[in-house]
């Protein structure tokens, strides 16, 4: 049992930042890899960032230098600070969280970011 909340959507104007986090609770298993993926109305769910638990990171080509994902093992919580953002990642962020010993991947909720003046 695994649940994933989402926090620190909104709406930002273009350049502007955000720090979205994501709260794991239940039964976490310490070696996992979580991450963030979004979804515009109408297209698919595409990777933005993904963290495992020993630190190792990977970004899409489109954040790459904007974004920094990160986590906090002992609280069970992985953060994506979000810079210099654009109307195009515009999206719903949804948090992710999988690994071998899981069955299957969990997700959030997810959280809108919408960037516009």
């Amino acid at each position: 049992q695994v649940q994933l909340v989402e926090s620190g959507g909104g709406l930002v104007q273009p350049g502007g930042s955000l720090r979205l986090s994501c709260a794991a609770s239940g039964s976490i298993i310490s070696l996992n890899y979580m991450g963030w993926y979004r979804q515009a109305p109408g297209k698919q769910r595409d990777l933005v960032a993904r963290i495992t638990s020993g630190g190792i990171t990977n970004y899409a080509d489109s954040v790459k230098g904007r974004f920094t994902i990160s986590r906090d093992n002992a609280k069970n919580t992985v953060y994506l600070q979000m810079n210099s953002l654009k109307p195009e990642d515009t999206a719903v962020y949804y948090c992710n969280l999988g690994g071998p010993w899981y069955s299957r991947d969990y997700w959030g909720q997810g959280t809108q970011v919408t960037v516009s003046s």
